[in-house]
């Protein structure tokens, strides 16, 4: 609750938690709108591919043209403005840095500039959930034994997720179950960047004025997205996924808790401890009553009379037997949220959730018939979709994680809903990305130790 306290404190010495942001994109972009107004908060440098993209996202989110004006990261450095570039090995080297935003969305680039980080000394915040469900739980083991801190991004729901869980156990709750909502239907993971915005329900004007890449918004409507934030919870949390992956039952708010608890007691799960992701849209396509799409919950348990007869009187949006109530927080607010992880980590030396095992992973799989020589087009493409499964079967299985699966060949021919393997593409094993993949794996080969099996 002492934040921004602590934030005054350092503008106040004038030595403002100096950022680096990499990605100038819908999420990074949303950051920088309210970067510009955070007490002790200094955005060194922002590097992006685009650079003129990137100095759009500034002007459009109120920065003006002396703030970005820089000239280099020593001038930025010196003078207290913001320098704009392209290349992030640069800025995180930059003298002077103290956090690292990783927001480019692409998992390859992720892990590279994740090690840069942690090999020049930076505290990660790592808004790339896709590069956190590759190789997450060794790289924020690598940046623990460094004395730094590996975080996943306030504002997104991963992270919004792990807090719920966190405070149900710090309050003395069993956690039975805890996710997210979406807009899911079965006949999406078919989904391809052509008809998304068809199936998210919004029109391709109202995408372009958003600035929507309709890639990655089709790995939310094809359940990619879901897999890989459900699979982020997991490792961060101890929880694990179920042994079919997410089932993505249509849920109302008021009923989380009669819906997300175990089969045995009337609901839907496999087992306790689990995730789940709820549908705003039932199987006939009408919508939910009162769903919770953009929101993130989580079921608690008890078997005390005694804070069930509570449940009941506070309305705690309990089940009908009164075992289970749920909480529920109704929206997120991306990026326009993550100063609390960049503060949280620099000023408190905690994370805002961080993976400490292999517990769940998300794994390739063909969004139709598949022929051999085939290039893969990998997150919201039209070859594949990633579904959540536990580690140790994806271990034993071999499965192509669903972060490396753009831009390989297939050796075979696959066929539609097939989980896809190792074994069915050209894989360059000496690609960085893919040999700390492997180390991960070796690392955490025991997934229910979590990091005691990696130490």
């Amino acid at each position: 609750m002492n934040l921004h306290r602590l934030l005054a404190a350092r503008a106040e010495a004038a030595n403002p938690v100096r950022v680096g942001l990499i990605g100038a994109g819908k999420f990074g972009a949303m950051f920088l709108a309210q970067a510009r107004r955070t007490t002790g908060l200094h955005i060194l440098g922002i590097a992006d591919l685009d650079v003129a993209r990137a100095r759009a996202s500034c002007h459009e989110t109120g920065w003006t043209a002396e703030q970005i004006g820089a000239a280099s990261l020593s001038e930025a450095l010196r003078g207290g403005a913001t320098y704009l570039g392209d290349d992030a090995e640069a800025l995180i080297r930059a003298d002077g840095l103290d956090v690292v935003i990783e927001a480019t969305g692409n998992p390859v680039a992720g892990i590279r500039h994740c090690l840069a980080g942690l090999e020049h000394g930076r505290h990660m915040v790592m808004v790339n959930v896709e590069a956190d469900v590759v190789a997450g739980p060794l790289l924020a083991r690598r940046a623990r034994q460094a004395g730094l801190v590996y975080s996943l991004a306030y504002g997104d729901q991963p992270a919004l997720i792990c807090e719920h869980v966190d405070w149900a156990r710090a309050a003395g709750f069993d956690v039975v179950c805890a996710g997210k909502g979406t807009r899911y239907h079965p006949s999406f993971h078919q989904s391809t960047p052509e008809t998304v915005w068809d199936n998210i329900g919004i029109t391709a004007a109202q995408a372009r004025r958003g600035g929507m890449n309709p890639k990655m918004f089709n790995s939310f409507v094809d359940g990619t997205k879901s897999g890989i934030e459900m699979t982020a919870v997991c490792n961060a949390t101890g929880l694990t996924p179920q042994p079919g992956g997410l089932g993505f039952p249509p849920t109302p708010s008021y009923a989380l808790a009669e819906t997300c608890k175990p089969r045995a007691d009337g609901g839907v799960l496999a087992h306790r401890g689990t995730t789940e992701v709820v549908s705003s849209l039932n199987r006939d396509m009408t919508p939910v009553d009162s769903h919770i799409q953009m929101g993130t919950y989580v079921v608690v348990e008890t078997d005390s009379d005694y804070v069930r007869h509570c449940f009941e009187e506070y309305r705690m949006l309990p089940d009908r037997s009164l075992r289970f109530a749920a909480l529920y927080r109704p929206l997120h607010m991306i990026g326009l949220e993550l100063g609390i992880s960049v503060a949280s980590v620099a000023l408190r030396g905690e994370p805002t959730g961080a993976p400490d095992g292999f517990r769940s992973d998300v794994v390739a799989t063909a969004k139709r018939p598949l022929g051999a020589g085939e290039l893969l087009d990998g997150e919201g493409g039209t070859t594949v979709w990633g579904k959540q499964m536990p580690a140790p079967e994806s271990l034993a299985r071999g499965s192509l994680p669903l972060g490396l699966a753009s831009g390989v060949a297939l050796v075979r021919d696959v066929p539609e809903g097939a989980e896809l393997t190792w074994r069915d593409v050209a894989i360059d094993a000496t690609d960085p990305a893919v040999v700390i993949r492997r180390q991960m794996e070796a690392a955490f080969a025991r997934p229910d130790k979590g990091a005691e099996a990696a130490e």
